[in-house]
């Protein structure tokens, strides 16, 4: 049984799908370049990305569309040879995710949507925040996360 979601909704949970795949495979490539010091956060990020892409991939089931599946492989945005370079990769890869689900709280009205869109964008701000900090780099937050800049 499917239920009434606008075809606006559907478009951006998939372009949301999207962004978790690519943070979830972010993180895998990330860990190569990091130190141990990072093992934790790393799981509990790629861990909270699987758990989001795994309800948002049931939503857009319910919703009776296709969920996209993951790419084999995405762009980053410097080469990776050090932890900087990773921490910039983590960094995007959360900022990718805030602005994806931003854009679901732009397409939907429906409160249980709007409610996991809201806390995958908040989730995600705090992760780049956090990374932006590991990284050094400044500032640690934009002022208006999700927003272009």
């Amino acid at each position: 049984m499917t239920s009434p979601v606008p075809t606006e909704t559907v478009d951006a949970l998939q372009r949301a799908l999207a962004a978790e795949h690519a943070a979830i495979w972010a993180y895998g490539l990330a860990g190569a370049y990091l130190p141990a010091a990072s093992d934790a956060a790393l799981t509990k990020g790629a861990e909270a990305h699987t758990v989001r892409r795994d309800a948002v991939t049931a939503t857009l089931q319910k919703a009776g569309a296709t969920p996209k599946p993951a790419e084999p492989g995405y762009s980053v945005p410097q080469p990776l040879t050090n932890a900087s370079s990773a921490f910039v990769l983590l960094v995007a890869a959360e900022t990718d995710v805030v602005s994806a689900w931003r854009s679901v709280l732009e397409y939907t009205a429906d409160a249980g949507i709007r409610k996991t869109a809201l806390a995958a964008l908040t989730d995600g701000a705090v992760r780049a925040m956090t990374w932006r900090q590991s990284g050094g780099q400044t500032p640690a937050t934009p002022p208006l996360p999700g927003q272009p800049a």
